[in-house]
């Protein structure tokens, strides 16, 4: 006789449920029999369904042992008597407890045998309890010759069917029955149920492990367990190994995962294919690649219209892999993210029955990498991103002091009447003397609308005709250069880029980003960029090797094309970055008819009234007229 010391069980029959407490991830079918078994109310007939492996042959086996209990009917069985003892997980069986295969006894003839055996009474329990397993594969006929069964069993005679599929179940059988669909198992209830087992099995195993098997077991605790078995079965000395339940498991690792969301979210064609070639040289399938990719665009897509998604559970991930699929959905952004999800998922229907999975697989990252190509409306969005993108990094310009004059008057909620007509005074005699600027109000010297003739302000009252508002300072050509149309990048913007240039720039060549390190950049107008770097490196900085790499970074982070010209003349630091203040411009040649005290330029320009210059601006810049008033 062999010898079966040996031979271990299998961890599926080793931590099977003996009650319902025991049963995980079911919570809405053994609450409501563990209330039916409490109140005594016991139907004749139960229709378990569900995927595989997730507890309904179990749960009939402990709906039979909480019937058949001495102390029962009972939700805990006691596990002493022997009916408990004989219908435990791995115990003989009962004689009252009748299994039968429905796959290869789902004839009529068997069907018209388990009638006629059905009337006999329970030899030592309480219910003879048949538990017909795979229900489905009963024939039509087979069914008919169990209806009249079903319908008017005798008082001690229980069924429990169970089965995956059960709309293949005859109606009028399932019409009978109490149905009890059964779930998949949740991933948290599951990880927690295998940490449980790696600790009672005293086997250390590495974090990322588990979330391998509960992917891989699907939501079934049966498949869960068997992977399970496998690995700790292969376990070395340091328990089991990420790296070896990645060989063992065939799924993609993690690094090609991420090595590929970063290299397209840089647009970094070579590091892409550069995968594509590892996954394949690997050993790895492309189809299953594709098809872990698509589930981390699916976490990606998460991040991104939930950031605290990892702490709510809606993604199974560690900590700092969260944070770092987090940086990657921001990087990439929701429109192309979710265009990368539905390129993929297409592609995933083309591997079907393909000779070439690779050559699918490079074309869909050419897709991917191409929205210019398409004219859906994913590939739209994902170009209008980018233009988002870039006109964000480049900001709104500042306002100048001609732009806020002008926004005052529509920022303004009312705009107060005026409490009197302008008097006839306002037209002041030759000889009479210009009282102060400061003593009148400046609220009395607004009007409703100027009538004066364009370029030309109203005159305030009591001023003399001389003093004439003056025109807005001009200003400087390095503040004209900066303050461009909105979306321009100008040298603030493209520093807020830097470090993702630089990052792409390391992916072409780290001597460049080496020099760089050395360099800032001083000022960006239309196409041209200037660098400040000390004398020494600015020469190898300009050179054509290590500027054409930076304006290919330069095109993949905002587009456009870009020269580079490198200043070798000055420092880097903060002061060389800042422009410098241009000289004050002499004022305007004194009237000889003004008495007035002439005032410096930016002192009068700071006493205009900011309404009177935003009509003036609406006639010089856009040609508006007064509306005569009748």
């Amino acid at each position: 006789m062999a010898d079966n010391t040996g031979v271990n069980l299998a961890l599926y029959r080793k931590y099977r449920s003996a009650t319902f407490a025991e049963v995980i991830g079911q919570e809405h079918v053994t609450e409501p029999l563990r209330h039916a078994l409490s109140n005594s109310r016991i139907n004749h007939a139960y229709l378990f369904s569900g995927p595989r492996g997730c507890g309904k042959t179990s749960s009939a086996r402990i709906l039979a042992r909480s019937l058949n209990c001495i102390q029962g009917p009972t939700p805990d069985p006691c596990g002493v008597c022997d009916s408990c003892r004989e219908l435990a997980p791995n115990g003989p069986g009962s004689i009252d407890v009748i299994e039968i295969d429905a796959a290869s006894h789902g004839g009529v003839d068997d069907a018209r045998d388990l009638r006629e055996r059905a009337f006999f009474a329970p030899v030592r329990d309480r219910y003879k309890v048949y538990i017909i397993d795979e229900a489905h594969m009963v024939t039509t006929q087979g069914f008919n010759a169990l209806l009249k069964l079903v319908e008017e069993p005798p008082d001690f005679l229980v069924f429990v069917f169970a089965t995956t599929e059960p709309d293949k179940v005859l109606t009028t059988i399932r019409s009978r029955t109490h149905h009890y669909p059964f779930r998949l198992i949740p991933p948290g209830a599951m990880r927690a149920h295998l940490e449980k087992i790696c600790t009672a099995e005293s086997i250390t195993v590495e974090p990322p492990v588990l979330p391998l098997v509960v992917r891989a077991g699907g939501g079934s605790a049966r498949d869960s367990l068997s992977i399970l078995d496998q690995l700790l079965a292969g376990a070395g000395p340091d328990g089991v190994t990420y790296a070896r339940a990645v060989a063992l498991l065939g799924v993609t690792d993690g690094a090609l995962i991420d090595d590929m969301v970063d290299a397209l979210a840089a647009g970094d064609a070579a590091a892409v294919y550069g995968t594509i070639d590892r996954v394949v040289e690997a050993g790895h399938d492309p189809r299953r690649f594709a098809s872990d990719l698509l589930d981390r665009f699916r976490d990606l897509i998460l991040l991104d219209a939930v950031p605290e998604a990892a702490a709510r559970g809606l993604i199974d991930a560690p900590q700092d892999a969260a944070a770092h699929m987090s940086d990657q959905a921001t990087r990439l952004g929701g429109g192309t993210v979710t265009r990368y999800a539905e390129i993929v998922h297409t592609a995933l229907i083309e591997m079907r029955g393909t000779t070439s999975p690779r050559l699918v697989l490079e074309l869909l990252c050419a897709r991917m990498q191409l929205p210019d190509a398409a004219t859906d409306s994913a590939a739209l969005l994902q170009r209008l991103e980018r233009l988002e993108r870039r006109y964000t990094a480049a900001g709104s310009p500042e306002p100048t002091a001609e732009a806020s004059a002008a926004a005052t008057p529509k920022t303004a909620p009312t705009k107060p009447a005026p409490t009197a007509p302008r008097p006839p005074a306002a037209k002041v005699a030759p000889g009479a003397a210009a009282p102060s600027p400061a003593a009148p109000d400046p609220a009395s010297q607004r009007e409703p609308w100027p009538t004066a003739p364009a370029k030309q302000a109203p005159e305030p009252a009591g001023a003399a005709p001389a003093a004439k508002t003056p025109p807005p300072p001009e200003v400087p050509p390095a503040e004209q250069a900066s303050s461009g149309v909105p979306g321009e990048l100008d040298a603030a913007a493209l520093r807020r880029l830097w470090p993702e240039v630089l990052d792409i720039v390391k992916l072409s060549s780290r001597r460049t980003r080496a020099l760089l390190d050395n360099a800032q950049i001083t000022a960006a107008v239309g196409d041209l960029i200037t660098l400040s770097a000390p004398a020494a490196l600015a020469k190898m900085l300009a050179d054509e090797s290590n500027t054409s790499v930076l304006r290919t970074a330069l095109t993949k982070v905002v587009g456009g094309t870009w020269r580079i010209d490198v200043d070798g003349s000055g420092s880097t630091g903060p002061a060389a970055v800042e422009a410098p203040e241009p000289a004050q411009r002499p004022g305007p040649e004194p009237d000889p008819r003004d008495d007035t005290e002439i005032e410096a330029p930016g002192e009068r320009a700071a006493e205009v009234d900011p309404e009177v210059e935003a009509l003036r601006l609406l006639q010089d810049q856009l040609g508006a007229r007064p509306v005569d008033e009748k």
